[in-house]
């Protein structure tokens, strides 16, 4: 008999209810993973453009950056609602547990989805930049595909990678389009792919059992725990070599964000000690403290050198 055979749902709660449920289901806390990148790519876009970041810019990449969080979690508490149910470490999730309706929640999502429309066009509306909106489309539909590709891909890190690398490219493209002819963003974005990828291989250790009998092709689940790990440590080393590649060859970046890349190895390293053998008692550690301090220390240290 499988969790969600076993319990009832709730019943859904009153709408308003429903959507702070979802707030904290959704934990918009954690865009400190892709926000400070966001801002990072913005910054060092307008720096190259010889004029500084306008604070109508800041409020869209901002508004930008919590309408994309947003859609991509909902999306994703709708897609996997029945494998959250038949998850004892999930099955109390706003949509899962049915104390938010799928209605609700596809109202959500189609909101986010049109605000983030929206936002973007703002970017030509006052700013003459039409990138911005024309790409949207494409950006909700990366954000969406990470939910699916687990059904059929251990690749599916990867993914997810990739989702969040976009928020330094889509933030410089925001700011001044002709900055992506530079390699420096290029190689934040591929830092922030292996990265995440990396991580999220950490995190899915803590369902490998529920992923095997759900037929979930996490890496942990379907290459072994050991192997997974050892692609994890793999992946974060790129990411190292990512922040090196692009302290050398950007302009901007000098000596705060060197530093910051040595103590980001440093950080890895403690992450990946926190949980040897497959450990996890110190995950929550490992995962959420370790790396918002690695996108937050990078950020600051990337725009003091932009800046000063």
């Amino acid at each position: 008999m499988t969790v969600s055979d076993a319990a009832s749902p709730a019943a859904p709660l009153p709408v308003a209810q429903q959507l702070a449920a979802l707030g904290r289901d959704i934990k918009l806390s954690h865009t400190v993973f892709a926000l400070p990148f966001a801002v990072l790519g913005a910054v060092l876009a307008a720096v190259h453009r010889g004029a500084g970041l306008h604070a109508g810019e800041f409020a869209l990449i901002l508004l930008c950056m919590v309408l994309a969080r947003t859609f991509a979690m909902t999306f994703n508490r709708l897609a996997d609602a029945r494998l959250d149910a038949d998850n004892p470490r999930t099955q109390q999730r706003a949509v899962a547990s049915g104390r938010v309706s799928r209605r609700t929640a596809a109202v959500t999502l189609t909101v986010c989805a049109a605000g983030l429309v929206a936002a973007a066009g703002g970017f030509g509306l006052f700013y003459d930049n039409p990138w911005p909106v024309l790409l949207s489309p494409a950006v909700l539909a990366l954000l969406a595909v990470y939910s699916l590709t687990k059904r059929f891909t251990w690749a599916c890190h990867l993914v997810l990678g990739v989702a969040l690398a976009a928020s330094p490219l889509a933030a410089a493209l925001a700011i001044a389009p002709g900055y992506l002819q530079q390699p420096t963003p290029w190689w934040i974005a591929a830092m922030v792919a292996a990265w995440v990828a990396g991580f999220d291989v950490i995190y899915a250790l803590q369902d490998v059992a529920t992923d095997r009998a759900q037929k979930l092709f996490s890496m942990p689940a379907r290459l072994g725990e050991n192997p997974a790990l050892w692609i994890s440590r793999v992946l974060h080393g790129v990411a190292v070599g990512a922040l090196i590649t692009a302290t050398l060859l950007s302009p901007h970046l000098s000596t705060a964000f060197a530093a910051a890349t040595g103590a980001v190895g440093l950080l890895l390293i403690l992450e990946h000690a926190l949980v040897w053998r497959s450990r996890l008692n110190r995950l929550h550690l490992a995962f959420f403290t370790v790396n918002g301090v690695i996108s937050l220390l990078l950020a600051a240290a990337g725009c003091y050198d932009a800046l000063m």
